[in-house]
């Protein structure tokens, strides 16, 4: 008995691991778009959002809505808050990353379909988030997390 307890607090302790460092690259990248120029996928997240609203939402608003909803998910996944809902808005976000393939190709590929831009290879990493989110969201699920 007393060995099953270490090996679930064991589990445990690496899943919340692994939501607070998904946690801590959200917040990082959340809380750059709230300054002007300084998050390098500013103006690829504004073009997207601009497309995916048919440019209802101006870029100065997008870019703020976004900063919100990327800093929202990194303090829920750090703090262990609202998992399961942080973790669902994490997905939603994670499989838009990748709209700039079907909106911006020109960008993303220096030769497609295999060949990819430093943009491409930016968005392309999302994949490994993308795991990893369903795998917790799986955790969650089971009530593990």
């Amino acid at each position: 008995m007393k060995e099953l307890v270490a090996r679930l607090i064991y589990r445990r302790t690496k899943i919340n691991f692994i939501s607070v460092s998904i946690g801590i690259v959200y917040l990082w990248f959340g809380m750059l778009k709230f300054f002007v120029g300084v998050s390098p996928a500013e103006d690829l997240a504004k073009a997207t959002i601009e497309q995916l609203t048919f440019g209802i939402l101006t870029p100065e608003i997008s870019i703020i809505l976004l900063a919100i909803w990327e800093t929202l998910i990194g303090l829920l996944l750090i703090g262990h808050l609202f998992v399961k809902f942080a973790l669902k808005l994490a997905l939603i976000h994670i499989i838009l990353t990748f709209l700039p393939f079907l909106f911006f190709p020109d960008l993303v590929f220096s030769q497609a379909p295999f060949g990819l831009t430093l943009l491409g290879q930016y968005i392309i990493k999302n994949v490994i988030i993308m795991g990893v989110l369903v795998v917790l969201l799986k955790e969650s699920n089971h009530g593990r997390t």
